[in-house]
């Protein structure tokens, strides 16, 4: 920290008289963080100081489709590919589509119900047809060996006793998949990858993906509409192709009133025949 650096040596040589990064307005030296608890984060002034640099946020994590697509062909049970089907189409997250229940399942709808971990309110997320389609599979294989109520979890361990999967198992289904593949991905990239692939979609707006997200703030939402790195270079590689394999410019239509004989000059072509 470059406070630091000047004040021990203002503190021990005396030089600089004045800190040239003063502390945060209303903040003791030390005083925010003089009882702190070693099994808690250090707190942070409630202000940033004079000519401290504001930290950049970094940009969320996206699954590339063809990585995404490797992933899911990693995975070896119906319940992982309808548990992710729905992570990447409903961009929930990880705790909300755990916390499902069956009776808040709607296919006819195309819509799965979940509570949204800050308001805890229902909200009703659509999902894609596919994501129905493997979760029938895997029902189809539980039956019998799941309990089925309105209030029962829709997810469910695969092997005996059976309980409801908890967030560490799902966990687990990512880290067997990333062995395979050698990534590092996590079940929260899933929602950076959803709400990515939502923004790139012209038709809809970003307020319809704030409230797919669930966000308070579209200015959270936002976040997603800054292209990644690897985006801009393959658009802009794009670009150059474009440039170099399109047709040539054709020249300007030659504005109305001039002669024959001047665009005869101008171009250099002979002299249109026929003069009176």
């Amino acid at each position: 920290m470059i406070r630091s650096f000047y004040e021990y040596h203002r503190e021990m040589h005396g030089r600089p008289l004045v800190n040239p990064f003063p502390a945060a307005e209303g903040a003791e030296e030390g005083g925010v963080n003089a009882h702190h608890n070693p099994m808690q984060p250090f707190r942070q002034p409630t202000r940033r100081a004079a000519y401290q640099p504001k930290e950049p946020k970094p940009s969320p994590r996206i699954i590339p489709d063809q990585a995404f697509n490797e992933l899911f062909a990693a995975l070896t049970s119906n319940r992982d590919r309808a548990l992710i089907a729905f992570y990447i189409s409903t961009a929930a997250r990880a705790s909300e589509l755990l916390g499902a229940v069956q009776g808040l399942v709607a296919p006819e709808d195309q819509t799965i119900g979940v509570i949204r971990k800050g308001s805890q309110a229902l909200q009703y997320l659509p999902a894609s047809t596919d994501a129905f389609v493997w979760l029938r599979l895997y029902q189809q294989e539980m039956h019998g060996l799941i309990p089925r109520g309105s209030s029962e979890p829709v997810w469910w361990t695969l092997r005996r006793p059976f309980r409801p999967l908890t967030y560490d198992a799902a966990r687990m289904v990512f880290t067997r998949a990333n062995q395979i593949l050698g990534a590092n991905w996590t079940l929260h990239d899933l929602r950076h990858s959803a709400a990515k692939r939502m923004i790139r979609d012209p038709n809809l707006t970003l307020a319809d993906v704030q409230w797919v997200l669930g966000h308070a703030h579209i200015t959270t939402t936002e976040i997603y509409t800054n292209p990644a790195p690897d985006e801009v270079i393959s658009h802009v590689l794009a670009h150059h192709e474009r440039q170099r394999s399109g047709p040539p410019s054709l020249p300007a239509p030659p504005a109305p009133g001039y002669r024959p004989e001047v665009l005869a000059a101008l171009f250099g072509t002979s002299q249109i025949t026929g003069e009176a």
